[in-house]
């Protein structure tokens, strides 16, 4: 299947939104089906969290894996319907990454252009991740924008396994312009409306995003030059931490990630509040017995108000990301990502190889914004009229612009202001030593390289394929990791395209 072609961009954001429609309200939208080409469910309370709703977090459909593998090369194991990767704004592929697992939105323009020697990127389904994929038919990919596939470069759309195909269509506002190749009986579809049904979906994404970012810390994080220490309440069911400051160290290199006195299937979620943060890391294989691969499931990194966040290092990044600024930007660049990413701005996935987004569910159970009635006159007429409620203006979740990058979290809980030492487990946005060294890549992690790989027999389409270049394949994962996932000996033969 060749390119689509349509009418000029008809881009469909809701960020010109006006603030009355973030009213707290509900918003249902439509029931998902495992072949439906938008899947939309259930009710939202905008400007609440708790289990995030259908499109979004779990796997969706009947055929959802009962386990999640370790990202691998194997037959599909199941197919999600919920949305992998959602982007309010752009969406823009540079550098040399490779691919993005699932199902995947963006209300804005979807560019590919992989600088450094171009190649294909490949979309829904990929050559190593979990290997589950959209439900057959469905929209693979939608944009509320134009696709716009630079010289050099094209989009793979699709895949096979041993048993057979997934196929998906390509569903465009805008125009579509370069390569893109569409696995049989796969469609592209230009429809002006592409984006109208995941209008809702962003409301929620920056309602969400805001008030889990305004939720009390329950658990303190310790910043020194070499590691990240967040250390829960060992009780708590939403076990949350406020970081004030970078996950790096003081050169900006990378560092290692560790959780303390967390119980067992308790969410996590680490709210990175201020305008610019990082995290940058060797943590993370994605392999059983790795504690951030336990704790994947119901691990949040949310960027609330965040302009410009940056997700890097040589891990598989474990977890699922979210950033409420529809005016922000948000650039990863680890080998692997493995968990939704949820954004209400720009994504920019990029790398120095073939880096890829894998799809991975998050069904954990976030803190909620919901409003406490106001105490009724009636419990105390004793009471002077002028005593007004003792609940603040700033509890009401009207007070969440998280549209505007300059409100910052006014309740950053307990990561206190106020510099204290590097090692200060009470206060994240203490600054590390000026005298500590950048800590070296983890001796276990990779950066991936690849090169071109055969035609699946019997297909005549393009397998998913990662990396670039006549370099042996790596795949972001751990040296360990790669020695962990039997029958990744024989991968170069199961995966075909060529990425730059």
């Amino acid at each position: 299947m060749g390119q689509g072609t349509g009418t000029p961009d008809h881009r469909t954001t809701a960020v010109n939104r006006t603030p009355a429609t973030r009213g707290r309200r509900a918003v249902r939208v439509a029931v998902a089906t495992a072949v439906a080409a938008l899947p939309m469910a259930a009710v939202l309370t905008v400007g609440s969290a708790a289990p995030l709703a259908p499109p979004l977090g779990a796997c969706t459909g009947p055929d959802c894996p009962a386990t999640w593998p370790p990202p691998n090369n194997g037959d599909f194991t199941g197919r999600d319907a919920s949305i992998n990767v959602f982007t309010g704004g752009d969406y823009t592929v540079t550098g040399r990454a490779a691919e993005v697992e699932g199902k995947i939105v963006a209300l804005g323009n979807l560019t590919v252009d992989k600088s450094q020697g171009g190649g294909a990127y490949n979309m829904g389904v990929v050559g190593v991740g979990s290997r589950v994929v959209p439900p057959n038919g469905s929209d693979f990919v939608t944009t509320g924008g134009r696709v716009d596939v630079r010289s050099g470069n094209r989009i793979l759309i699709g895949g096979s396994d041993s048993k057979g195909q997934a196929f998906g269509n390509l569903r465009h506002a805008g125009s579509v312009s370069g390569t893109v190749n569409i696995d049989p009986t796969g469609r592209s579809i230009q429809d002006p409306n592409a984006a109208a049904p995941y209008q809702e979906v962003l409301t929620q994404i920056e309602e969400v995003s805001d008030c889990v970012g305004r939720a009390t810390a329950t658990g303190t994080v310790n910043v020194t030059n070499s590691e990240a220490t967040f250390t829960g309440d060992g009780t708590s069911r939403k076990q949350v931490f406020n970081v004030t400051r970078n996950l790096a160290s003081p050169s900006g290199g990378q560092i290692g990630l560790v959780f303390n006195n967390i119980p067992a299937g308790a969410t996590v979620v680490v709210n990175m509040l201020g305008d610019s943060p990082v995290i940058n890391t060797y943590t993370g294989t994605g392999l059983p017995g790795d504690q951030t691969t336990a704790m994947r499931s119901k691990l949040m990194w949310n960027f609330p108000t965040a302009t410009s966040a940056e997700i890097r290092g040589s891990a598989q990044f474990q977890g699922s990301v979210m950033a409420g600024n529809p005016g922000g930007t948000t650039t990863i660049s680890q080998p692997g990502m493995d968990g939704r990413v949820y954004l209400a701005g720009n994504l920019i996935h990029t790398g120095t190889g073939g880096y890829e987004i894998h799809s991975y569910p998050f069904d954990g159970d976030l803190p909620d914004c919901k409003v406490s009635p106001s105490p009724s006159p009636s419990t105390s007429p004793s009471s002077s009229p002028s005593s007004s409620p003792s609940s603040s203006p700033s509890s009401s979740p009207s007070s969440s612009p998280s549209s505007s990058p300059s409100s910052s979290p006014s309740s950053s809980p307990s990561s206190s202001p106020t510099p204290s030492p590097t090692a200060s487990s009470t206060s994240p946005s203490a600054s590390p030593s000026s005298s500590g060294h950048p800590t070296s890549h983890h001796p276990t992690s990779h950066h991936p390289t690849g090169h071109p790989t055969s035609h699946h027999p019997g297909h005549g389409g393009e397998l998913p394929s990662t990396g670039a270049g006549s370099a042996p394949v790596v795949f972001g994962l751990a040296g360990v990791g790669l020695l962990g996932l039997g029958g990744l000996a024989v991968l170069a033969a199961r995966r075909r395209g060529r990425h730059g």
